[in-house]
């Protein structure tokens, strides 16, 4: 909840977001109408508006508030850093400009050309931008000269607790002075003293002090298997006097994790993840999968059916190769890939095990005897790999993520680190196949799951696909 005292400057925040919209609005219009030469800027401004292009202005505004808040440019920023906030605005601007393109198409609105389009989003971007810029400047020197403070509890002295502190006080442009720490006796305070930092108030005192004392928020770093009915008597008491309570993920061990409150049936659920997250983001993913792949489909519907005849003609057995593969949270379906090898090949890899050229539990052979004669030619220009299309269309694969794995290589993972890249839809491609695919080892191939799921955003899908066709042209770690 927004403590009273903030929500003045976020409902003027908010109002003069929608005023830079206004002005990006404007300024872009009057570029476009000075620059077509079709009519006159006195004219254009001369001329009556309807009442319903005040109705569709407004909900376009409406829309734009309700992006920006959805994305989060009106939640507390502190601990945020610079580029982070940045990216969200860029975001927000980017969301807003798609769902205004989709009012323009709805409303037939004849002023939203492409030309407009883009320079209304790179100015809404721009002024945002450096609105953002400007307000996290200001704050900083504000909050260095000791206004806009929040008092600080930290509950627990040991290391990390200790690390922490430092990093607040280190760091006065967040706005934050540490009262200091609330701990019982134990065998680490003496070391704990050598920080110089002070121990403020007992466990069994901690409720006079926060009747006495400004308490704006408070961080536990309490170990939570040996202190459980401590971090609840906290909590509680926190509660109680509406202070916020921040915990470290560490506290767990889920350092990877991202983490959320829901509710479910009326209760309070804390929930993490570690895959790609939830949002406008994973629908937008979803979104340009199903577009990209039905396109790619009927564009590349022609070299489809030539490919299939060339099998057909040239070896005996189907068309395509179906095989069980590993999917989101271990569910399995049949991917789709042209033929490639003889009809009996996976049953011809028993014999073919001690030839093995990569490590861990996949199978690769270079020159694999089972790859029959277009088959070389169609996993040299990965051409193979294109039914998979058809998986992306139905929402058993992505266009970019994790490779899909037979079973049988799923069965011979032997770190359950390795499985949390199944926390995610498999994909065409992804780092392992814009990195060196088949001369990658099986270890550097995880991780590099890891990095992509730990980092995923929209963008880096993008910059993805876009590194996938050179490594395609050039064949490069084909196997």
């Amino acid at each position: 909840m927004t403590p009273t005292r903030h929500k003045l400057p976020i409902a003027l925040l908010k109002a003069l977001d929608l005023v830079f919209v206004i002005c990006s609005f404007s300024l872009t219009t009057a570029f476009i109408v000075k620059t077509q030469h079709e009519t006159s800027l006195q004219d254009f401004l001369s001329m009556r508006a309807r009442v319903s292009d005040f109705l569709i202005f407004a909900l376009a505004l409406f829309v734009y508030h309700a992006m920006f808040r959805v994305v989060g440019l009106y939640r507390s920023r502190r601990f945020s850093r610079r580029v982070s906030e940045l990216a969200d605005a860029v975001k927000a601007t980017t969301l807003s400009t798609a769902c205004f393109v989709a009012i323009s198409a709805a409303f037939s609105i004849r002023m939203a050309t492409v030309p407009f389009l883009c320079i209304f989003w790179i100015t809404t971007t721009v002024i945002i931008v450096l609105s953002r810029l400007l307000m996290r400047g200001l704050l900083s020197r504000v909050r260095v000269r000791g206004r806009n403070l929040r008092f600080m509890l930290i509950f627990g002295t040991n290391p990390r607790a200790v690390a922490f502190a430092h990093t607040i006080v280190q760091r006065p442009e967040l706005g934050y002075r540490l009262l200091g720490f609330v701990d019982d006796i134990w065998f680490g305070v003496p070391e704990f003293h050598r920080s110089g930092f002070r121990i403020v108030s007992d466990y069994s005192g901690l409720g006079e002090f926060l009747r006495r004392n400004v308490v704006d928020e408070a961080v536990i770093y309490l170990p939570f298997g040996s202190f459980y009915h401590r971090w609840f008597d906290v909590a509680n008491l926190c509660a109680h006097h509406g202070i916020i309570l921040r915990l470290n993920a560490d506290t767990f061990g889920l350092r990877q994790a991202r983490w959320h409150s829901e509710d479910f049936d009326g209760s309070h659920y804390i929930a993490t993840k570690t895959g790609a997250g939830e949002g406008w983001p994973v629908t937008a993913k979803r979104l340009l999968d199903v577009l990209v792949s039905f396109t790619l489909l009927m564009i590349l519907s022609p070299l489809l059916i030539l490919v299939a005849t060339a099998i057909k003609l040239t070896s005996r057995g189907p068309v395509f190769f179906l095989q069980e593969r590993i999917g989101i949270n271990k569910r399995r379906f049949r991917i789709y890939k042209f033929r490639t090898m003889v009809p009996n090949a996976e049953k011809l890899m028993s014999t073919l095990e001690t030839e093995n050229e990569v490590t861990g539990p996949v199978f690769k052979i270079k020159n694999d005897p089972r790859i029959t004669t277009i088959g070389w030619f169609l996993r040299r220009s990965s051409i193979d790999e294109l039914p998979q299309l058809l998986n992306v269309f139905k929402g058993d694969m992505s266009l970019v993520g994790p490779r899909p794995l037979p079973v049988r290589d799923y069965e011979g993972f032997n770190e359950d680190w390795q499985r949390r890249r199944f926390s995610v839809k498999p994909g065409i491609t992804c780092l392992w196949q814009v990195g060196g695919r088949s001369t990658v080892s099986f270890d550097q191939w995880m991780l590099l799951d890891l990095k992509y799921l730990d980092e995923w955003s929209l963008w880096l899908d993008l910059k993805i696909l876009a590194r996938t066709v050179p490594a395609v042209l050039r064949g490069s770690g084909a196997a």
